[in-house]
């Protein structure tokens, strides 16, 4: 009776914190991403010199609260599921942890607490909590884009760097340490800011033959910005066609599957139909009575 006890215990906690179908869950999600909000907003705060000299403790002892908090979610993420090690490996089981240990790195390495502000990773689970399938949809297909891209990218990146160690060399031997081409790698980094239109100004050419070379540069440098972007463009666009293509009867079960929230307390798949009783990953069954 006493393990039967456990067990639910341990199951309605599971659906609690890692699903957001039901009202619990919901409304614990939502507390969530607003304390992940107020820590972030925080943060920010404490950075203002000018408010942090005045509300000094206040803003440490609030972040203090909000971090114990997240201590004590992390600990019931891991003892809720039956194999912790793969929450603790997961995608956000690892942000959930780098969200929660700089507070109290910050015990020990000063200027650490700032990293406090990569909580803001966590904001991704508001996908998931409202239900924004069409976002979700959205981000899959433009991340799918980005990875069909990948080698084309790839090569042109390594194009691009080529053409910058070139005219790095070339800008290096024509302007000289007097203009502040000190070295190679300066002369590089230089014309890297400058192929990026990013334009910093603390190295320019002064020789006429520089400049004539700066404004090749700098020609060159928007028709390279655009390069990548019609890669991936062209990549979405035949995604999107694709997907068109698919038959509505598919349609709906993409659809069907990517609403749920249902995660598995063994194996922490998600995805699952809205009917489901076992996890289509490794056959748990989902929800205990």
């Amino acid at each position: 009776m006493k393990s039967e006890n456990k067990h639910n215990w341990r199951t309605k906690l599971h659906e609690i914190i890692y699903e957001a179908d039901t009202p619990a869950g919901k409304l614990f999600d939502v507390i969530l991403l607003i304390a992940i909000l107020a820590s972030i907003i925080l943060v920010m705060l404490e950075s203002v010199s000018s408010i942090d000299n005045k509300y000094h403790d206040l803003l440490n002892n609030s972040e203090w609260i909000i971090t114990v908090l997240f201590s004590i979610e992390y600990i019931l993420r891991i003892i809720t599921v039956n194999k912790p090690i793969k929450y603790i490996t997961s995608f956000y089981g690892i942000i959930d942890f780098l969200a929660t240990i700089p507070k109290y790195l910050s015990l020990i390495f000063v200027g650490t607490h700032a990293l406090v502000a990569l909580r803001a990773l966590r904001l991704l689970r508001v996908f998931r909590i409202l239900k924004l399938a069409r976002y979700l949809g959205a981000s899959n297909q433009l991340g799918n884009a980005i990875k069909a891209s990948k080698a084309k990218i790839s090569v042109f990146l390594f194009a691009v760097l080529i053409a910058s160690i070139i005219f790095g060399t070339i800008m290096y031997l024509v302007e000289g340490a007097e203009s502040g081409f000190t070295n190679i790698p300066k002369s590089v980094y230089w014309c890297i800011v400058t192929l990026t239109t990013v334009g910093f100004g603390d190295i320019a050419p002064v020789t006429p033959l520089g400049q004539f070379i700066a404004a090749i540069i700098m020609i060159m440098g928007y028709g390279i910005i655009a390069v990548p972007t019609g890669i991936v463009s062209a990549e979405y666009t035949k995604a999107t066609s694709t997907k068109e293509k698919i038959s509505d009867e598919e349609h709906e079960q993409l659809k069907t599957v990517v609403l749920n929230s249902q995660c598995c307390i063994n194996c922490l798949a998600e995805k699952h139909q809205d009917d489901a009783i076992y996890c289509h990953k490794c056959g748990c069954k989902l929800h205990h009575d």
